[in-house]
């Protein structure tokens, strides 16, 4: 177990292990950022729809990801590209978002199918779906991001050994 464990940590000071740890910590953030938006504005009424509020919710999250994905995740600065960038990294959150809308489809059929339910219970309801609906797309989006945001793979394995030989 303590080999597996130092393995782990091992990895996780490699260029790909932060990598993927960054990716992980912006999805994170931006589950967190889509979910209290959900839960804000479903819970208190703004929007009255579990999808309408689903939407938004990952409209609002999907700013600080790409930001926060680009910049720290892939170490891209300057302007960004809309061909390579911004089309794929749109259109992989629209289907995300598309998935999640299927999620609060879900959530407010589940619902509406218990009026007795108070409106918090169906509130957490909804945010769940979100939740889960966010899971199943996160390996693919790791995976077609890396794409997206991949720079010269022997320019970022000297920039990692430069930041190592520093330390």
């Amino acid at each position: 177990m303590r080999r597996r464990i130092a393995a782990l940590v091992a990895w996780s000071k490699t260029h790909e292990g932060r990598k993927i740890i960054r990716f992980t910590s912006v999805s994170a953030i931006s589950t967190v950022v889509s979910n209290t938006t959900i839960i804000i504005v479903y819970g208190l009424k703004i929007i009255k729809g579990e999808v309408y509020a689903t939407v938004f919710g990952n409209l609002v999250a999907t700013l600080p990801s790409y930001y926060l994905n680009r910049t720290w995740t892939w170490g891209k600065k300057g302007r960004s590209h809309l061909r390579r960038e911004i089309i794929p990294f749109w259109t992989m959150s629209l289907l995300g978002i598309s998935f999640s809308m299927l999620g609060g489809a879900y959530a407010g059929s589940l619902v509406s199918h218990h009026p007795e339910w108070p409106h918090i219970v169906a509130t957490f309801i909804v945010a769940f779906a979100n939740l889960a609906s966010f899971g199943v797309f996160w390996v693919l989006k790791l995976k077609v991001f890396n794409r997206i945001f991949h720079v010269n793979e022997l320019a970022e394995v000297d920039e990692h050994l430069r930041r190592e030989e520093q330390a």
